[in-house]
C-alpha cells in the first residue's frame, strides 16, 4: 500500500508555511513563501489575500515536490491561520474585494468610539469575552463595509471573515462558507456563551448576522479541495484553528488548567479552562479553545505586545547585541547582585495592566550597571510579563500553575527559560519541535482522518526547567518588578 501523509497550513501574519507529516506523525518537510506588508503613509497595515492564496497553492505544491511525495498520496489538509486578520470577498467568485486589515492596524478605532457602540461595552464584553477594540474583526469588518467602493448596491454578494474562512472559501471553489469555533470567538460578534453570531453586536457595527460563516467544530470537514486540479482525487479539510489555539493543542494542552506561552515578538498566553464560563476580571480575555465532537472549551488569554521584540530593540536599535544568541552569554555575565529593571513600555502597558500612556523605562540604573545588565534585564522582563499574566490567570480561574508549556524562538534560551521557571515558580516544558500551530490542526486533522490515534501527542520530546532559585529571592525580585512598573504605570 503507498505511503499516506497529511499536509497542515500555517497561514502566519508575514507569510505562510505547509508542513509534511507521515502516518506516524512524524514532520517531514516544510515549505515557505512570504507575502508583502502593505503599509501606506498612515501606518494602516494590510494584506492581499489573492496573494496569500496563491502562495497557499504554491507551498503545498513546493512540499510534496522537496519530499517527492506525489498528490495522491495526501489524504487530508488541516488550517491554522493568522488571527483576527479580517477580509471581505465577492460571494459569486470568491475574489477579495478589498485588501485585508492585518490584526495590527487600529484604522478601525473611530468605529468603537461611537456613542451607540460605546453604551453597549460591558454586553460586547459579557457576550463575547472580548474588550472593545479595533484590534477585533468586529470593528475590521465594519471599516472595510463601509469604505470599499462600489459596495453599497451589493452587500447580499458579500462575503466576509477571518482568514481562515476566506481561504476554506476559496479553496473549495465557493462551496464552503464556514469558519471554527476559535476563529468566530476572536471577532468580537460571536457568543460564546450561547453559540451564535450575536444579532445584536452584529447590527451595532452595521454587519448582517445572517451573513456571518458557519460556524463549525474545529475537527469537522470544512469542504474539500482538489487545489485547483492539482489534486486528481479532491481532500478534506478535516482540521482548522486561529494559530494560538493550534499551537494550545500541539502542546497537548487539552485538560482544564493547562498552559502554554508563546514567545514571539509579542506573546500569547493561554490556559485551557475546560467548560468553565469565566469573565476575568484581571485584565484578561475569554474565548473558545476549540470545539470538538460536539463539545467547546474556553480559555483564558493574555497578550503581550513587547517579549522577542525587546531582543530586536537590543540588537537594531541599541546595538548592544550582533545576534539574539548573544543574550544567554551576556545574562550569565552580569552582576548577581545588580537590580536593574526595564518595563518594555513601548507602546503603553498591554495585560494585565492596559495603560497605552506608559511609558518604558530603565530602572535602578547605577554605576556599575553595563551592557551585560542591560541585556540580562531585558531577557528576564519577558519573563515577569509572562508571569504577571500567569498570576491573573490563576487568580480569574482558581488553578494554581505547575507547569508551563512554551514554543517560539527565544525559548532556546537557556538563562530566559531557567529564569521563567524560577520567577513563575513552575516546570517549564520546551518542545523540540518548533511549528506548533501547524502541528496543532496536523494532529487534529490527522485523527479525524484516522490517519493516528491519540498516542500521536506522546510523540512530542521536552526539555524541562524547574524551579532552582530560592523563594525568598524570586519573590524579592518580583516585588521589584511590581514597583518598577508602577513607577510607570501612574
Amino acid at each position: 500500500m503507498e505511503e499516506r501523509y497529511l499536509v497542515s497550513i500555517d497561514q502566519s501574519t508575514q507569510g505562510t508555511k505547509a508542513l509534511l507529516f507521515d502516518k506516524k506523525g512524524t514532520l517531514m518537510c516544510r515549505a515557505d513563501e512570504a507575502h508583502e506588508q502593505i503599509i501606506n503613509e498612515k501606518g494602516w497595515v494590510s494584506h492581499n489575500p489573492d496573494e496569500i492564496y496563491e502562495n497557499v497553492i504554491k507551498v503545498i505544491k513546493k512540499v510534496l515536490i522537496k519530499a517527492n511525495v506525489s498528490p495522491e498520496q495526501i489524504i487530508a489538509l488541516g488550517i491554522s491561520n493568522q488571527r483576527e486578520t479580517s477580509v471581505i470577498w465577492d460571494r459569486a467568485t470568491g475574489h477579495p474585494l478589498n485588501n485585508a486589515i492585518v490584526w495590527q492596524c487600529a484604522r478601525a478605532k473611530d468605529i468603537c468610539e461611537r456613542p451607540q457602540i460605546k453604551e453597549k461595552e460591558d454586553y460586547i464584553f459579557k457576550t463575547t469575552g472580548l474588550k472593545l477594540s479595533p484590534y477585533f474583526p468586529a470593528a475590521k469588518i465594519a471599516w472595510l463595509l463601509e469604505n470599499t467602493e462600489n459596495l453599497e448596491k451589493a452587500k447580499e454578494n458579500v462575503c466576509h471573515g477571518t482568514v481562515d474562512s476566506y481561504l476554506i472559501y476559496r479553496l473549495t471553489g465557493c462551496k464552503k462558507y464556514a469558519t471554527d469555533y476559535s476563529n468566530a470567538s476572536r471577532t468580537q460578534l460571536y457568543d460564546i456563551f450561547n453559540f451564535r453570531w450575536d444579532e445584536t453586536i452584529c447590527e451595532l457595527f452595521g454587519i448582517n448576522a445572517k451573513n456571518m460563516p458557519e460556524v463549525q467544530d474545529s475537527n469537522s470537514c470544512f469542504g474539500y479541495t482538489d487545489l485547483e486540479g492539482f489534486f486528481s482525487k479532491p481532500i478534506p479539510i478535516y482540521g482548522v484553528m486561529g494559530d494560538s489555539h493550534a499551537a494550545l493543542y500541539g502542546q497537548n494542552c487539552r485538560e482544564n488548567g493547562q498552559t502554554k506561552a508563546t514567545y514571539g515578538t509579542g506573546s500569547s498566553i493561554m490556559m485551557n479552562i475546560g467548560d468553565k464560563k469565566v469573565l476575568s476580571k484581571n485584565g484578561l480575555v475569554t474565548s473558545l479553545a476549540w470545539g470538538i465532537d460536539g463539545k467547546v472549551q474556553y480559555v483564558l488569554e493574555g497578550n503581550l505586545n513587547y517579549t522577542g521584540a525587546v531582543i530586536s530593540w537590543l540588537k537594531n536599535d541599541m546595538e548592544m547585541i550582533q545576534s539574539p544568541a548573544d543574550t544567554q552569554e551576556l545574562a550569565n555575565k552580569a552582576c548577581k547582585n545588580d537590580s536593574l529593571y526595564i518595563v518594555p513600555a513601548f507602546t503603553g502597558l498591554g495585560a494585565p495592566y492596559w495603560n497605552p500612556d506608559a511609558k518604558a523605562a530603565i530602572v535602578g540604573m547605577d554605576r556599575k550597571t553595563k551592557r551585560a545588565e542591560i541585556v540580562r534585564a531585558s531577557l528576564e522582563c519577558i519573563a515577569y510579563q509572562i508571569t504577571d499574566i500567569l498570576k491573573s490567570m490563576s487568580e480569574d480561574s482558581g488553578i494554581k500553575l505547575s507547569e508551563l508549556r512554551v514554543d517560539g524562538g527565544p525559548t532556546r534560551n537557556e538563562y530566559l527559560m531557567q529564569f521563567q521557571s524560577d520567577i513563575a515558580k513552575c516546570r517549564v516544558m520546551v518542545p523540540a519541535q518548533e511549528e506548533l500551530s501547524g502541528i496543532g490542526v496536523a494532529y487534529m486533522a490527522g485523527l479525524s482522518a484516522c490517519l493516528w490515534d491519540e498516542s500521536i501527542f506522546e510523540k512530542m520530546k521536552r526539555k524541562v526547567y524547574s524551579p532552582a532559585m530560592d523563594d525568598t529571592t524570586a519573590k524579592d525580585k518580583y516585588e521589584g518588578w511590581l514597583k518598577a512598573v508602577g513607577s510607570v504605570n501612574q
